[in-house]
């Protein structure tokens, strides 16, 4: 796919460079990538590619920007909050790269959609922040025959791999089973530095360049772990289990992750035609509460057992979040400290309700 006399300019850099050329601009221009999620790793995954010249770029994503985003998720503004994160990603990054097709996908990735989803690209680059649409990702990815960019970061640290590279090890051959219900807590309740996920973002860009433009040392079957205090840097290797084959998508992916399903769950407009007595509890952070909500008794998740006493016993309690996870972990853990009334879950979460509700 031969470049304009534009493109040679934008690209000049990379056309001099030992390694890539004329030969490899070509390639990325040819190469279509697939980006699950456009929060901390999707930014600055998403400002490389394109800035590279990746010829397809595709985002899905089905959240708002947020206030609490702006630390660390730099393609955003204060003028964006509240609009889908897909679309205003690819709007801004059109202005970048005008020489590229940018598509936003504003929709949740699930088991119904992901493999005809990632059918159409090239590589999959995971820029999640949960447990079960990581295994979801893996799963697809081997199914469709694609390999995966991965990181995740937690508080100071992060971590970059590559998986399913020319049948290669897999997320399930690093960890093969998910970690324990409540055991691991996400950004949203201890926090990240913002400088870390545009760290690890940008060395999963260089991966995806990499196998794009077949270049050397791509971390399949590695594990790159990295300290943004100490600056250590440590390379672990892990081998392909060759026992465990995935020919199809679990049925329940938060089951297989062992977040509670067997909860009850009300939708937003459900719940606003209730004329019975109800409470409501949420559970999200200070920050999440002060930037919108829909009332209640406000409790984060990480204080609930400090204040099991202040939650009601006898109405109908109906609990929120952000998308409907943490709930659903708050409703278990009030179900294990013996409360009987009714415990609901607000389905999706703040995600679902409207602005101007």
């Amino acid at each position: 796919m031969a470049l304009s006399k534009e493109e040679n300019i934008q690209y000049s850099r990379h056309l001099i460079l030992d390694k890539i050329g004329v030969s490899g601009q070509e390639k990325l221009k040819e190469a279509k990538v697939l980006i699950i999620g456009a929060g901390g790793l999707g930014c600055p995954i998403l400002q490389y590619l394109t800035a590279a010249g990746v010829g397809t770029i595709a985002v899905v994503d089905h959240d708002v920007v947020e206030q609490s985003n702006l630390q660390r998720q730099i393609l955003f503004t204060h003028e964006d909050i509240g609009k889908p994160k897909a679309e205003v990603a690819v709007k801004r990054l059109a202005q970048l790269n005008p020489y590229i097709n940018l598509q936003p996908i504003v929709e949740k990735l699930t088991a119904e959609n992901a493999l005809n989803l990632f059918e159409y690209y090239d590589i999959i680059v995971d820029g999640t922040d949960n447990f079960p649409t990581r295994y979801l990702i893996n799963d697809a990815a081997i199914i469709t025959s694609k390999p995966v960019v991965f990181g995740s970061i937690f508080k100071f640290d992060g971590q970059v791999s590559v998986f399913n590279y020319e049948s290669g090890p897999s997320y399930r051959c690093l960890f093969p089973n998910p970690p324990k219900f409540n055991t691991v807590p996400n950004c949203s309740e201890i926090g990240v530095l913002g400088i870390l996920p545009g760290i690890i973002g940008c060395l999963q860009a260089n991966e995806v360049i990499k196998i794009i433009c077949n270049l050397e040392g791509i971390l399949s079957g590695k594990l790159l772990t990295f300290s943004a205090l100490s600056l250590n840097q440590t390379i672990f290797r892990f081998k392909k289990n060759k026992e465990k084959k995935i020919t199809s998508l679990e049925k329940n992916y938060e089951f297989f992750c062992n977040i509670p399903t067997s909860i009850s769950e009300i939708t937003f407009s459900e719940l606003k035609t209730l004329d019975k007595p109800y409470a409501l509890l949420d559970v999200r952070t200070d920050i999440e509460r002060e930037h919108f909500n829909i009332g209640g008794l406000h409790i984060p998740l990480a204080e609930i057992y400090n204040h099991l006493a202040e939650i009601p016993t006898k109405n109908p309690l109906i609990v929120y979040c952000k998308s409907g996870i943490r709930s659903k972990v708050a409703i278990q853990i009030l179900k294990e400290k013996g409360f009987k009334n009714t415990l609901i879950n607000l389905k999706n979460g703040i995600l679902a309700v409207p602005l101007d509700n």
